[in-house]
C-alpha cells in the first residue's frame, strides 16, 4: 500500500508540475507564445523579458506554488515521503510536461516552492540566498546555481536528511538544465536580470 501511495503521489505530483503557468499568462495576455523569445522556456525570467514584471512575478509564485502544494497535499494525505515524492513530481513535470513535448522551464521556482512546503526555514533560507546572489550580481541563473548549491547543505544542517537527498537529487538536474547557462557565464555573455531578449 505504501509504494501505491507513493506512485499516486508521484503521479500527482507530475501533474501539478506540469502546467505551463508562463506559457498560459502570457498567452492570455496576448503576448503569444513565451517558447519564441529569449531563451525559449516557459519560466518566470523569460517571462520577464516581455517587459511584463506583473505577470513574471505571478509565474514566479504560480511555478512555486503548484510544486508547494502538491508536496503538502500528498504529505497530508498519505505521508511525509509521499510529500517529497510528490514535489520531487511537481519539479519533474515543470522540467519536461508532457503537454508540451517534455519541454518545459529549468526548475528553479518549482525548486524553492518544494523547499518551502518540505522544509521552510530551508526554504527561506535558499529564497534568501537566490535574492542575494541575483541583487548581488544580477544574473538570475547564477543566483539559481548558487541557492540550489546551498539548498542540500541547508537541510543537512536544519537535520533533514530526508529533503537533503531529495534537494540534491534537484539540484543535479537544475546544473544539468542550466548547463549553457553556465557556458554563458564562464564566456561573461548570461543576460543580466530585466534586460530584453528577441
Amino acid at each position: 500500500m505504501d509504494a501505491l501511495f507513493l506512485l499516486l503521489a508521484a503521479a500527482g505530483g507530475y501533474l501539478f508540475g506540469s502546467v505551463p503557468f508562463g506559457l498560459v499568462l502570457t498567452r492570455m495576455a496576448g503576448l503569444g507564445d513565451i517558447r519564441e523569445i529569449g531563451s525559449g522556456n516557459i519560466g518566470a525570467t523569460n517571462v520577464m523579458r516581455t517587459g511584463r514584471k506583473d505577470l513574471a512575478l505571478l509565474t514566479l509564485i504560480l511555478d512555486s506554488g503548484k510544486a508547494g502544494f502538491a508536496c503538502l497535499l500528498f504529505w497530508s494525505l498519505f505521508s511525509q515521503d509521499a510529500g517529497l515524492v510528490a514535489g520531487g513530481a511537481a519539479f519533474l513535470g515543470h522540467c519536461y510536461p508532457v503537454w508540451l513535448k517534455f519541454k518545459g522551464g529549468k526548475g528553479v521556482a518549482t525548486f524553492l516552492g518544494v523547499l518551502l512546503a518540505a522544509a521552510w526555514p530551508v526554504g527561506v533560507l535558499t529564497c534568501l540566498t537566490w535574492l542575494g546572489t541575483a541583487l548581488l550580481f544580477r544574473i538570475s541563473s547564477l543566483a539559481a546555481l548558487v541557492a540550489a548549491l546551498a539548498a542540500p547543505l541547508l537541510c543537512l544542517a536544519f537535520g533533514r536528511e530526508d529533503a537533503a537527498l531529495l534537494a540534491l537529487f534537484l539540484a543535479v538536474l537544475i546544473y544539468w538544465r542550466h548547463r549553457s547557462n553556465i557556458d554563458r557565464i564562464a564566456k561573461g555573455a548570461e543576460p543580466r536580470i530585466g534586460a530584453k531578449k528577441t
